[in-house]
C-alpha cells in the first residue's frame, strides 16, 4: 500500500508541475514587427496606430507591375480615384484590437480583389502568425504569417 501511495504522490507532483508549467507558460507575443505573407510575395508592418495596431505594406516580392513596367498600384479597388496609388506604403490591416490571448480582430484590405475583410490574427509563436479574413464571419481564408526583418 506504501508503494500505491508513493506513486499516487509522485503523479500528483507531476501532474501539478505540468499544469504550473503550462499555465504559466510565456504568451506567444505582440504582432507589432514585419511579418513575411506565406508565399513570401509581400512584407508588412505591424505598429501601433492610435491605440490599436494597423498594418502597411513595406516590401514587394515584385513592385512592378508587368503589364505596366511602373510600380504597382491599388488598381482593383472599388473607388477609380484611388486606383492609381501605389501599393507600397498602402495600409492593408486597420483597427487590430485584442479579441482573446494572442488573438486580434480588426479589417484587412486585400489589394488582388479590392475588397476589406473581417480580419482576425493570432500570434502562435514569435516567429509565426495565423492572418484569416472572412466574409459574414464564417467563410474565411488564412495563411500563416512569419516574423521577419
Amino acid at each position: 500500500m506504501k508503494c500505491a501511495t508513493t506513486i499516487a504522490i509522485k503523479f500528483g507532483c507531476a501532474a501539478v508541475l505540468g499544469l504550473s508549467l503550462i499555465s504559466s507558460a510565456a504568451p506567444a507575443g505582440t504582432p507589432e514587427g514585419i511579418w513575411l505573407s506565406e508565399d513570401g510575395a509581400t512584407k508588412v508592418r505591424i505598429a501601433n496606430c492610435a491605440g490599436k495596431l494597423c498594418g502597411t505594406l513595406v516590401w514587394l516580392d515584385k513592385p512592378t507591375d508587368a503589364t505596366t513596367g511602373k510600380p504597382k498600384t491599388d488598381k482593383h479597388n472599388p473607388d477609380p480615384a484611388k486606383r492609381s496609388r501605389p501599393l507600397l506604403g498602402l495600409q492593408v490591416v486597420r483597427g487590430l484590437a485584442p479579441s482573446g490571448p494572442d488573438k486580434w480582430s480588426g479589417l484587412i484590405y486585400n489589394a488582388d480583389d479590392g475588397r476589406t475583410y473581417q480580419a482576425h490574427l493570432k500570434v502562435q509563436s514569435a516567429n509565426a502568425a495565423h492572418v484569416e479574413g472572412c466574409v459574414l464571419a464564417i467563410l474565411c481564408k488564412g495563411q500563416t504569417w512569419k516574423r521577419s526583418n
